[in-house]
């Protein structure tokens, strides 16, 4: 294993996809970023790197031992050392997590460009053996709320935040939408299909709704997640968040 110093970090907590992990170029300057003032850097296999990216699954407690507050949290001009808090590469990716404790990756970031090279060379010099089993990453299920990363494929970090509000309105018109209801957003969505669609039912018209708008981002996309936020004040405030972020950039 390696170290380096001076890591800036900008935590995604709880999340369980890793399109969701922002990289460096897509930060805020809202984000809060902290600075690692040094950081543990173990070499694991790709199945485990894609665990800790892609899930929140326990950590081999043979990694967790080897890190056990190794890397320390910079704090006004204080060293705060962490329980569980390490940089994973796989030789070609790299990946910081934090577990705040426990044994689950609940905190995650990118890192800057700079410090990823400096961790991508201090691994290649180290002669450690990877923590994690050998083959293929595990199939994982996804659903409307934890899309496949397919959907999110050349999106930028606002279009991957509205498309998830979209899904979560669509699956809330699943659960308590009427028939008429659900229509009406998919005529707004395919208003040439008006005449098809009085013909479904409440479950196709869903369906057919969830499958159009599954693949890439547009001003359709855009024009249909506000309307349908319009009015409900949780997903009203969503989208607003998503607003007031991208004005601060």
């Amino acid at each position: 294993m390696a170290r380096i110093r001076d890591v800036w970090v900008n935590w995604f907590e709880g999340e369980e996809n890793g399109y969701n992990i922002c990289p460096f170029h897509e930060w805020r300057s809202e984000d809060r970023i902290e600075v690692l003032d040094i950081a543990e850097v173990v070499r694991v296999t790709d199945h485990l790197y894609d665990q800790l990216e892609n899930s929140l699954d326990t950590i081999p407690q043979p990694l967790l031992d080897a890190v056990h507050r190794k890397s320390a949290l910079r704090k006004n001009m204080s060293k705060l050392p962490l329980d569980y808090c390490f940089i994973a590469t796989n030789g070609e990716a790299t990946l910081v997590v934090d577990t705040l404790g426990y044994e689950t990756p609940i905190r995650k970031s990118r890192m800057t460009p700079r410090q990823e090279k400096l961790a991508l060379e201090a691994i290649e010099q180290s002669e450690e053996p990877g923590f994690g089993e050998e083959g293929e990453p595990t199939e994982k299920e996804y659903h409307i709320l934890s899309p496949h990363p397919e959907y999110m494929k050349g999106l930028t970090r606002k279009e991957r935040q509205l498309k998830q509000l979209l899904f979560m309105i669509i699956d809330q018109l699943d659960t308590s939408g009427q028939d008429a209801e659900i229509r009406y957003w998919y005529t707004e969505w395919s208003p040439a299909r008006y005449m098809d669609i009085q013909m479904m039912s409440g479950e196709e018209a869903l369906q057919a709704l969830y499958n159009e708008v599954c693949l890439g981002w547009s001003k359709d996309h855009y024009e249909l997640c506000e309307a349908m936020a319009k009015g409900q004040p949780f997903f009203e405030k969503l989208w607003d968040m998503q607003h007031e972020s991208e004005m601060h950039k």
